[in-house]
């Protein structure tokens, strides 16, 4: 076809898999989405979400000028601006904010909107600019920040096993974790090894889709899986199945975490996690007796009170077991360890030390902050106690800014609001964090409307400041380049130039991959086990259950059409995703007198949100499930389940509980 382009790209979205993608482009329009064949993890496949990306970019809600906001705050009533009068007015509010109240006044609040390097979380979108105004620093808590703290502290680093040896793995424990939902691509390397006579078990509050699909699966109380770890392990040793060998070269601690595992003999822990005392002695049975065995958790198993303990204590069974000795053994988590780009924050540019303002605290620590900057996120949707977070971004005195690509709750909130690109407009540098590629992300077609990138929003806006500091005004490529160049052994030959030729790259790691047969990242070499006491931090929900009115945990699983809330308003995902429902056991739906698709209140006393019944046994007694990803102005009674979820800090990292309140479910008046 005459005028057509084939153009080499990557996912932006939060999800471990980074899908490498080719953009058809004609005339200047992209006219087809596909997965990338050639890209060996991908392996040509995208989901369903992301199958209509296309047709996102161009929903008749996309945002595509400047506007300013002329309704009170929360009506989502504008006026279209030009770039230089939102620019303008913009400089003027920051310059008098950092002479009145001083830089940290600013919070600059980024999420996971996207994973680049460029325009999003991950690298260096915007962070040279807030640091010359010397604003707070954002502290990114939301996802994963409770497991990496919890890996960290067992192994130096969240890295861990390469997901493609999966297919080597003889025992595979999917752990707290929907595959099929959250990183499909995994299932063909777990078809592989299951062709080889691989057994997988599913552990989790929820039979999902990938439980239905295991060759077992085990229903666990929510927040209790580190005390299944150490039940597991007690069968371990009592079939002193341990690797004596391994432990004696490769850890510290030893002695004290075998008293805690002897501690937590399978009756105890059966109490705890609510398993049958005989699925978990046959589980750690097979566990004892088969390598290599691979267990993948993911960040919904780290979203509670004990969130880094537990997958501390997950971390530790490969090295009781030596399964990081082997080829598809060990703990696949996030991969993003392995990844050592050049991240340089740019501290030297801060004139003093600031503050961090920690990302699920929205509602707390905005009380001193006089602009609010939302980038990437959309906190009224996706951020515990959103009820706070409303009655914050309704103050007068709050300068806010959000740079979107659709109306959001948040945006509704703005003052200025700011078109921003979406990944078919920008150029972006990624790295899975489910497995050890690289992908370059080209432009393929020019941004509809004013649409502007990131990275060159900040650009405009320093020049608009006469901010005179060189590197605020670095290009894309120049930035990636940097980000290149941190002469880590694992980049070695990946170069820009060959990335964007080639879109994407394997990192410099053997095939197969074992980055813990011969030690640890730590600064003795050796893993380190928790110490007595340290291996089981109880949920909040178990904490405070027997003195609560509440009696059923939420659990607010990923959904299967949306990403966060990401193609939240997305008119067929939103049909297939069937409204906001809330999965009931049927014993608790008895007791309550529910039936199924009765309009229910789901309450507690930070809040409600409004769902249908679905009366399943895919939740156990005593708890309730209810998929995240509504925007709550799209949902009935203008709430979703954050509205429930409270702001709580947990163990380790400053993790958030989104999986850890304890709610009730009424019937609406009426109903």
């Amino acid at each position: 076809m005459s005028g057509e382009l084939r153009v080499l790209g990557a996912c932006p979205l939060d999800c471990p898999d980074t899908c490498s993608w080719v953009v058809t482009v004609n005339d200047g329009q992209a006219v087809k989405l596909r997965g990338n064949p050639d890209q060996p993890y991908t392996r040509g496949a995208l989901c369903v979400k992301v199958n209509r990306y296309l047709e996102h970019t161009r929903a008749p809600d996309r945002i595509l000028h400047p506007m300013r906001r002329v309704g009170p705050k929360g009506s989502g009533r504008f006026e279209r601006i030009s770039w230089d009068e939102a620019l303008e007015e913009i400089a003027t509010r920051l310059r008098a904010i950092v002479e009145e109240h001083g830089g940290e006044a600013i919070w600059p609040y980024l999420g996971t909107g996207t994973l680049g390097y460029l325009q999003g979380c991950e690298g260096v979108a915007g962070r040279r600019f807030w640091n010359v105004l010397g604003a707070s620093k954002h502290w990114l808590n939301i996802c994963s920040a409770a497991g990496s703290s919890g890996l960290f502290r067992a192994n130096g680093t969240a890295g861990g096993m390469d997901p493609e040896n999966f297919a080597l793995s003889k025992l595979i424990l999917l752990w707290g974790t929907n595959t099929l939902t959250s990183g499909h691509h995994l299932w063909k390397f777990i078809q592989d090894a299951r062709a080889d006579g691989a057994h997988v078990v599913a552990i989790d509050p929820i039979r999902t889709r990938t439980a239905d699909q295991a060759d077992e699966y085990l229903a666990i109380r929510p927040g209790t899986d580190a005390a299944l770890a150490l039940g597991l392990l007690n069968v371990v040793l009592a079939e002193n199945a341990q690797d004596e060998a391994y432990l004696a070269e490769h850890t510290e601690g030893w002695a004290g975490f075998r008293e805690e595992i002897l501690a937590h003999p399978v009756e105890k822990v059966s109490e705890i996690t609510g398993i049958p005392a005989a699925d978990i002695h046959r589980l750690g049975t097979r566990l004892a007796r088969t390598r290599p065995t691979a267990i993948r958790a993911t960040m919904g198993i780290q979203r509670h009170a004990g969130g880094g303990t537990a997958m501390r204590t997950i971390g530790a069974i490969p090295a009781v077991t030596g399964d990081w000795r082997h080829p598809g053994g060990g703990v696949a988590y996030s991969t993003s360890g392995h990844v050592h780009l050049n991240i340089d924050t740019r501290d030297d540019l801060l004139a003093k030390p600031v503050r961090t303002r920690v990302m699920t605290k929205l509602a707390s620590q905005l009380d001193d902050v006089k602009c609010l900057w939302v980038y990437a996120a959309n906190p009224l949707g996706s951020t515990p106690d959103a009820n706070a977070i409303r009655r914050q971004l309704a103050r007068e005195d709050l300068f806010t800014v959000v740079m979107e690509q659709f109306p959001t709750d948040t945006v509704d909130y703005a003052d200025i609001v700011l078109p921003a690109t979406m990944q078919t407009e920008h150029h972006d540098l990624h790295a899975g964090y489910g497995h050890l590629y690289l992908l370059w992300n080209e432009a393929a077609v020019e941004p509809p409307g004013e649409c502007l990138s990131t990275t060159e929003t900040f650009r405009r806006l320093a020049r608009h400041m006469g901010l005179t500091e060189p590197s605020l005004y670095d290009s894309d490529l120049e930035l990636a380049e940097q980000l290149l160049s941190s002469g880590h052994p694992s980049l070695e030959g990946v170069t820009l130039d060959r990335l964007r030729k080639e879109g994407w790259v394997r990192m410099n790691y053997p095939k197969p991959f074992t980055p813990f047969a011969d030690g640890f990242p730590t600064r003795s070499g050796r893993m380190r086990f928790p110490r007595p006491g340290e291996a089981y931090v109880p949920s909040h929900a178990t904490l405070t259950a027997d003195g609560s009115p509440y009696r059923l945990t939420l659990v607010t699983p990923a959904s299967h059409t949306f990403l966060n809330t990401t193609f939240g308003n997305n008119a067929e995902l939103r049909r297939r995703a069937k409204g906001p429902v809330v999965l009931v056991n049927p014993a608790d739906a008895a007791a309550r007198g529910l039936v199924d698709g009765l309009r229910v209140r789901v309450h507690n006393d930070g809040g409600e949100f409004l769902a249908d019944v679905e009366i399943s046994d895919r939740v156990a007694p005593g708890v309730v499930a209810s998929p995240k990803g509504h925007w709550p102005k799209l949902s009935p009674g203008g709430s979703n389940a954050n509205a429930v979820v409270a702001e709580r800090d947990g163990d380790m990292g400053k993790g958030p509980g989104f999986h850890d309140n304890l709610v009730e479910v009424s019937p609406c008046a009426g109903s």
